[in-house]
Formats: C-alpha cells, sequence, structure tokens
C-alpha cells in the first residue's frame, strides 16, 4: 500500500539510542502543573540559569531559577 508509512528523521539524531544528544543528557525538571491538573518537564535554559517550560495546556509559563547551592530536588508544583 502506498503512502502507508511517513519517516520525518534526518539521519540518526540519538546514536547512543539513550535520549541523549552530543554525549550528555538534557538537564529538566518534572513539574506538576495546577492550573491543568497535568505532568510535564521543563528544561535548563542555554545559560544554565533557569529551567523553563511551560504547561502543555494552557501555556502557563514556569521558570525555575538555578541558585548556588542548588537542590536535590527535582519534581515541583507551578500555580
Amino acid at each position: 500500500m502506498k503512502g502507508k508509512n511517513l519517516d520525518l528523521s534526518i539521519g540518526n539524531s540519538d546514536p547512543a539510542g539513550d535520549g541523549s544528544r552530543h554525549g550528555s543528557r538534557r538537564r529538566f525538571l518534572g513539574i506538576y502543573f495546577a492550573c491543568c491538573s497535568v505532568y510535564a518537564r521543563i528544561y535548563a535554559n542555554r545559560d544554565g540559569t533557569a529551567y523553563v517550560g511551560h504547561c502543555p495546556r494552557c501555556s502557563k509559563k514556569a521558570e525555575i531559577k538555578v541558585g548556588p547551592g542548588g537542590s536535590d530536588v527535582r519534581f515541583f508544583t507551578a500555580y
């Protein structure tokens, strides 16, 4: 059957097969967006100074700044 499959990949963007990019994992935090009762990930910005993302349903912005001491907490709630 013609047109049954569609391949949108260009090359092998994940050669290690482990979700890594260029040999290092992308840093993220788990966020519970209370506005829409949904979990999502937000990722570190390019400068590494904050984790930034949006609610996948209503697009409410979440930003968590990276402090000098850091934190072991990986999951947060955005109200």
